[in-house]
């Protein structure tokens, strides 16, 4: 396990998200699966959060991410 640092701290945040489509619809295959991925990754970069894990069924996506506390 490698914990991150900042100047005054040591830590090691993940936050697991479950993303669900109103009404539990089926509408996510892989084309928009791996352009909400895309969205997700070039968003973060300037929150530093780093993604760890993503995976989707047809109606919702569960993202595994880490970041630094602010």
């Amino acid at each position: 396990m490698e914990l991150d640092s900042n100047c005054h701290s040591v830590f090691l945040l993940y936050y697991h998200l479950v993303l669900v489509v109103k009404y539990r619809r089926n509408v996510i295959d892989d084309t928009i699966s791996e352009f909400a991925k895309d969205m997700f990754v070039r968003i973060g970069v300037p929150y530093h959060i780093t993604l760890v894990q993503w995976n989707h069924d047809k109606d919702h996506v569960h993202i595994m991410f880490k970041t630094h506390p602010k």
